[in-house]
């Protein structure tokens, strides 16, 4: 196992952690449809002897917390590796609520200290005003002296502009956001990696597979180009090895839900180093996207310069799901378009454009932009995402 160091207070970081939203996936459950514990626990006891050290997890992944809890003191491993939860900040509705759910969390995973905390789903700097007001920072400042909380940040899903401005209104620790090969530019991108990098921030990456699909969900013709440059590599070791190409990267997460999962990945981990990728691998990348490519319907490149919308629409964000769909699988489109418009206090789908033209003179590829957005809405926006945005609105609306 490969280690990098967190910029902030010096921790030794496997760069393979372990996410752990997927206990409750169908591969780790039995067929009573519950989860199967003793898979869980063998996958995460074989993880640490081969060195993953970090473990993400969070108060809404249901029965995660507790079982990691359960596990890592049943055997006594508490201390020999670093637990990452996050505040579930959609249920929050007033300042009582922080002690509320961090004292459940501490409960469920059988410690007194969080090593890295995070603001689940933080999506733009109104929101951060808000928990300013309920006295957040005061909160984080007396978690962190009573050492109940050892690293502070959140994780993102949001436009990239309001990452960015999120990075300026505190002094973060840590950040999780979404990247891959698939797309640099999606969310926070590779702008908000570097700027977070040079802010001394530890970046953790989430998401590098897709959900598993740039493992498993690629077209045959990508599969093949892969297999043609190194034969021994699979497509999922490719794109973890892109990922931890960047230097700017401090770990990534996988949900590893199989034995076989887990030995690939840490077999990757072994070899892979900061700036290891040669031109001729980064050519094979950018022929596997040129592939991918070939079904995308719009063509945005994520530069942005149609953003920021007067009506708030995340152009890039909607575009980029919008592909997706017919590049790679509907199911990791809708994730992605729900995450990354509605999971704030301003929600940013498709359907909110007005036509009034202001972004597209400034777009360098010429994209019909209105036109788009409204294909985007018509296929995007479903009775399910339309039942999510009511309720993230009921539940936003009473902060």
């Amino acid at each position: 196992m490969n280690y990098r160091v967190n910029p902030k207070n010096g921790d030794k970081l496997s760069i393979l952690g372990y996410g752990c939203m997927r206990f409750g996936g169908n591969e780790l459950k039995s067929f009573t449809g519950k989860v199967n514990k003793q898979k869980a626990e063998n996958m995460i006891l074989s993880a640490i002897e081969k060195g993953v050290n970090f473990f993400d997890t969070a108060y809404i992944y249901q029965g995660s917390e507790k079982l990691l809890g359960k596990i890592l003191a049943k055997h006594g491993l508490r201390e020999k590796v670093y637990i990452e939860t996050k505040m579930p900040m959609i249920l929050c509705k007033s300042k009582s609520d922080f002690d509320k759910f961090f004292n459940k969390q501490l409960e469920r995973l059988q410690t007194d200290y969080i090593d890295y905390y995070l603001l689940h789903m933080l999506s733009d700097t109104k929101t951060w005003n808000t928990f300013c007001e309920w006295g957040i920072e005061s909160w984080i400042q007396e978690k962190k002296d009573s050492g109940k909380i050892k690293q502070i940040g959140f994780s993102y899903h949001g436009p990239r502009e309001e990452f960015l401005a999120l990075l300026e209104v505190y002094d973060w620790d840590n950040v999780l956001i979404q990247y891959s090969y698939s797309d640099e530019n999606f969310q926070a991108g590779i702008t908000g990696l570097k700027k977070a990098a040079e802010k001394g921030i530890a970046v953790m990456i989430m998401e590098p597979l897709l959900g598993g699909r740039l493992a498993t969900g690629l077209p045959q013709a990508a599969v093949s180009r892969f297999k043609e440059a190194n034969p021994k590599m699979t497509p999922a070791q490719w794109a973890l090895k892109w990922v931890w190409n960047k230097p700017e990267v401090t770990l990534l997460l996988s949900g590893m839900n199989e034995m076989k999962q887990l030995e690939e990945n840490v077999d990757a981990a072994k070899t892979s180093l900061p700036n290891m990728l040669t031109q001729e691998e980064i050519n094979v990348f950018q022929d596997v996207k040129n592939i991918v490519n070939k079904a995308y319907k719009i063509n945005c490149t994520g530069c942005n310069y149609c953003m920021p919308c007067p009506l708030g629409v995340n152009i890039p964000g909607c575009f980029t799901a919008y592909n997706t769909h017919f590049a790679i699988s509907k199911t990791t489109a809708m994730l992605q378009y729900s995450m990354g418009t509605i999971l704030s206090q301003k929600q940013s789908y498709a359907s909110l454009c007005n036509n009034c033209g202001k972004c597209e003179p400034l777009c360098p590829q010429h994209i019909p932009i209105a036109k788009s957005l409204k294909d985007v809405a018509k296929k995007m926006e479903n009775i399910q995402f339309k039942l999510m945005s009511f309720f993230t609105k009921f539940f936003t609306r009473k902060k």
